[in-house]
């Protein structure tokens, strides 16, 4: 298996230009015979000293490396935070790839995690006690991390959905602001009657955002078992998505502006685009991105495919991993375990990250936090309760990168032609099955 494992990874590091597949070939023996290690271990460890490179774009990890220092004078927490995205997973492949400059500790998103996790990139942090904290976490970021018994990072942060809306807008044109799909499309509708230049949201075709829509709907089009994977976007949870969402597209009710533009942040500032429905970790950035239209927006639950139901998904989330050919490994848990379980959450979240931990999730002090941005309004108690009913069996693909990087040659053509969404998603469907395959992976359409 180890060495298929191998070759399927090569494979993806030379065929993917974000390489990362680049498999971990001389971490995997010394991982697999990880002893176990106490809490009197680590203690020994953090009065020894040393030094824990940490790989993470994570801005609040500042002030958490500080604090870790601090509390234990003999460690240096070296953090190397001037690469994000695809340049911090080619880095990281690369390292993996050469043996050599790998990280002791590496911030991995929950889409990538499997992907290194089947290459033997990441440590099972299991032996350090990890599988013990499994209650401390909400279920999606947890099944993001976890497989049977390993345990492959900590989660950092979590991104359940909620609809962001501009109460301003709905207020003008008298529009009741929706609580289902169905009532999504009236609403989207009506605003654009009412004025052309308003749509409800902005749309042009965003994998992200695809998957959380067909994860809330019921549909699991990917199923992995090491390197046994099953794609098929043909159930029912998929055809609620695209019956629906194509409506949108047919009768141009949404924005054909990408997220993240110059245009994007003008339409959410000056209310032609009165939704947005993301994940949690938003506010930040509307705080920063258009704060002309500070009090004007509010946030809701994420609009249910039938009345009364709760069903959330996640969009976006990150954890810290230990690299299998790290070093320090006892202090790089040490560190993991600080900013992700222990004191370091308080400290994030107060500097604005929102956080996977249901203690924190829960507590009176975070639900009762008042917005001034959303006109003081207590919107942790709604991006909590969506936390709470994400389903944690959902799946990515251990090349869920690469998939993401063809979304907009398949999917994203229903956009931009007469191409359907279903169809799009079939197209989506047989490219991704087709590199599965050339990768060395089975794969069942």
């Amino acid at each position: 298996m180890r060495r298929k494992t191998s070759r399927l990874l090569r494979g993806i590091a030379l065929l993917s230009t974000l390489a990362l597949g680049a498999t971990a070939c001389g971490g995997s023996d010394d991982d697999s015979s990880q002893k176990a290690v106490s809490a009197s271990d680590l203690d020994a460890a953090l009065k020894k000293g040393g030094t824990v490179t940490v790989w993470s774009w994570e801005p609040t990890l500042k002030t958490v490396a500080a604090d870790f220092e601090k509390k234990y004078p003999k460690v240096k927490i070296n953090l190397v935070s001037e690469r994000s995205g695809d340049k911090h997973y080619t880095a990281l492949s690369n390292a993996i790839s050469a043996e050599k400059g790998v990280p002791d500790v590496a911030q991995v998103e929950y889409f990538a995690v499997s992907q290194y996790a089947l290459t033997k990139g990441l440590s099972d942090l299991a032996p350090f006690g990890a599988d013990k904290l499994a209650s401390k976490y909400t279920p999606g970021p947890w099944n993001a991390v976890s497989e049977d018994k390993a345990v492959y990072g900590l989660p950092m942060d979590s991104g359940p959905m909620a609809m962001f809306y501009n109460k301003k807008v709905f207020d003008k044109y008298k529009i009741a602001v929706p609580t289902t799909w169905d009532e999504y499309v009236v609403a989207a509708r009506a605003l654009h009657k009412a004025d052309p230049k308003v749509y409800i949201a902005n749309d042009a075709g965003d994998a992200g955002f695809t998957t959380s829509m067909l994860w809330q709907a019921g549909s699991r089009p990917y199923k992995v078992d090491g390197t046994n994977v099953k794609i098929d976007f043909n159930d029912a949870g998929a055809k609620k998505y695209t019956d629906t969402w194509q409506k949108l597209i047919d009768e141009k009710l949404v924005s054909p502006i990408n997220g993240w533009t110059d245009d994007w942040y003008k339409g959410l500032g000056d209310g032609t685009i009165a939704t947005l429905t993301t994940g949690a970790w938003m506010p930040a950035n509307f705080v920063t991105g258009v704060p002309n239209a500070a009090g004007d927006w509010r946030a809701a639950p994420m609009p249910a495919w039938a009345k009364g139901e709760k069903a959330s998904a996640e969009n976006g989330g990150s954890s810290l991993t230990l690299p299998s050919l790290g070093k320090n490994k006892e202090l790089a848990y040490a560190f993991v375990e600080y900013a992700n379980s222990g004191d370091g959450v308080q400290t994030r979240v107060k500097q604005g990250a929102f956080p996977a931990t249901t203690a924190e999730l829960q507590s009176a002090e975070f639900q009762g936090t008042k917005f001034d941005y959303f006109g003081g309004q207590e919107a942790n108690k709604i991006f909590a309760d969506s936390a709470a009913n994400v389903a944690d069996d959902w799946s990515y693909l251990p090349f869920q990168q690469y998939a993401n990087s063809i979304f907009n040659d398949t999917v994203g053509k229903a956009y931009v032609s007469g191409t359907k969404l279903s169809d799009g998603l079939k197209s989506w469907q047989d490219a991704s099955v087709k590199y599965g395959e050339e990768q060395g992976f089975t794969v069942e359409k």
